[in-house]
């Protein structure tokens, strides 16, 4: 026996430790160290009280890396009280840490004359501060965490067999509310070897779900504690609608309940965890799409990331055209526009254009204008004349005009419209008709028909054939 009751450690331990392999104690995904003995290689230099207590000793680990442990076996006096205290370890902004021992530990049964006075147990206290307190230790400060039991202890024939058995003892404290703490181990009398002491947090670590970033976030102080935490919308997505995305980082350091999404804007689509901005050619007009789309027929998009198509030259979209729908141009003119007169009541007909310029939403309107027959300067007519059914707005191909004057030139424009030629900067396309009215017992002449028309869509300022003026002699009809 060694001096002081004290069992020569060496004989028991130390072969052991430079010949068996240790387990690996790779830190989890989800874990922040804080401390951990073995990856220390210098010495630890904790707190030793009484001096001649708790020892450290170097061995190796498995990859022959030296690691530093402590060790006590005091087995042969009674009333054993060896502390062993840490550095001072801050906690950054956890509030419930783990506490993992790795341990070896002497089965008393083994020791001859020890009974009585012989332990199997160790306790482990902690102390809340915010500050290093230095390097005095007092002991009632201290608070109690548990009573450290071995699971497997070993004999003196493991010994012989180089078969040490390893302890694993996981505690938590919390929740903590100052910047640090020591933690403290106290002996009563147990043949120990404290191989490895780990002390770590828990965090769910950063993670992009449903288009939202959640930041690195500590958990709970209680062991059922959710977090919730808001995410971020990654770039170029927003938020859905009353849905903010929201998780929550449980206590063991996993995302849970998944709640509301970020969704791509518009112009921008995802692709895994981002939104990638439509191609050139493609758009997206509204964050409730899903994908990119092709521009529609006769529109473009000439950069990336576009939330709608532009029109080409000649072609426009009603304001109240979808950006979906295909861009599209005024009608032509009217065909085949006929006349008959009776007296100061005209009554016009005419065939649709041959071009309605891709839209569905076609109607006519007629201007009227008097010509004078000295000069054949033409003038509005004014509000003194009627139209049936009406004069503008007309959905059927024929229109009644009435109370104009006796005797008197007129010349009539009828023009196809849709949802977009007001847009068009062009020269207007129409059918014309020019007529002189008669009264009651007198004579009506009228004129032939007359078109005018341009079409700078193909750039050529001359009527299209069917817009060609068939020209005739005057007629004159008679009562």
């Amino acid at each position: 026996m060694g001096a002081h009751g004290r069992l020569p450690w060496g004989a028991l331990c130390c072969a052991w430790l430079l010949g068996c392999a240790l387990p690996a104690a790779a830190q989890a995904a989800k874990e922040v160290l804080l401390l951990d003995s073995k990856a220390q290689q210098t010495e630890l230099e904790w707190i030793s009280s009484p001096p001649n207590g708790w020892e450290e000793i170097s061995g190796l680990d498995e990859n022959y890396t030296p690691i530093r442990t402590y060790q006590v076996c005091q087995v042969m006096e009674p009333n054993q009280n060896n502390w062993l205290r840490t550095n001072w370890i801050p906690k950054g902004n956890a509030q419930r840490i783990f506490v993992e021992l790795k341990f070896t530990l002497r089965d008393c049964n083994s020791l001859p004359g020890v009974l009585g006075t012989c332990k199997e147990t160790f306790n482990l206290y902690y102390y809340e501060t915010d500050y290093d307190t230095g390097r005095n230790l007092r002991e009632n400060l201290y608070v109690k965490i548990d009573t450290i039991a071995a699971d497997e202890s070993f004999t003196q024939g493991d010994l012989g067999e180089r078969k040490m058995k390893l302890n694993t003892e996981v505690r938590e404290i919390g929740p903590l509310s100052k910047k640090g703490f020591y933690l403290a181990f106290q002996d009563v009398g147990a043949c120990i070897a404290l191989v490895s002491v780990k002390v770590y947090y828990k965090k769910c670590w950063s993670i992009i779900e449903n288009l939202a970033i959640f930041p690195d976030t500590v958990t709970g102080s209680e062991f059922s504690s959710l977090v919730e935490v808001r995410g971020t919308c990654v770039s170029s997505a927003e938020e859905e609608a009353e849905n903010s995305p929201r998780m929550h980082c449980s206590a063991e350091g996993e995302w849970l309940v998944p709640i509301g999404k970020c969704i791509c804007r518009a112009g921008y689509q995802q692709k895994g965890d981002t939104c990638e901005p439509c191609g050139r050619g493609f758009y997206k007009s509204s964050s409730q799409d899903l994908q990119c789309s092709r521009c529609p027929s006769h529109s473009f998009s000439d950069k990336e990331g576009s939330s709608r198509c532009e029109c080409e030259d000649g072609y426009y979209r009603a304001p109240s055209d979808p950006p979906y729908v295909a861009c599209t141009r005024p009608p032509s003119a009217p065909q085949n526009l006929i006349f008959n007169i009776n007296q100061t009541t005209v009554s016009l007909e005419w065939s649709p254009p041959a071009d309605n310029g891709g839209r569905n939403d076609v109607t006519y309107r007629v201007l009227c204008k008097r010509c004078s027959w000295e000069q054949g300067e033409c003038v509005p007519c004014g509000s003194n004349i009627g139209y049936m059914p009406q004069q503008s707005g007309l959905e059927d191909n024929y229109v009644t005009v009435m109370d104009l004057l006796a005797h008197a030139n007129y010349t009539f424009e009828v023009e196809a419209v849709n949802g977009v030629s007001d847009l068009s900067r062009a020269q207007r396309l129409f059918a014309a008709v020019s007529v002189t009215t008669g009264q009651a017992g007198g004579r009506a002449v009228c004129s032939s028909t007359k078109f005018q028309a341009s079409d700078p869509r193909k750039g050529r300022l001359h009527p299209p054939h069917y817009l060609m003026p068939k020209l005739s002699s005057a007629l004159t009809l008679s009562e």
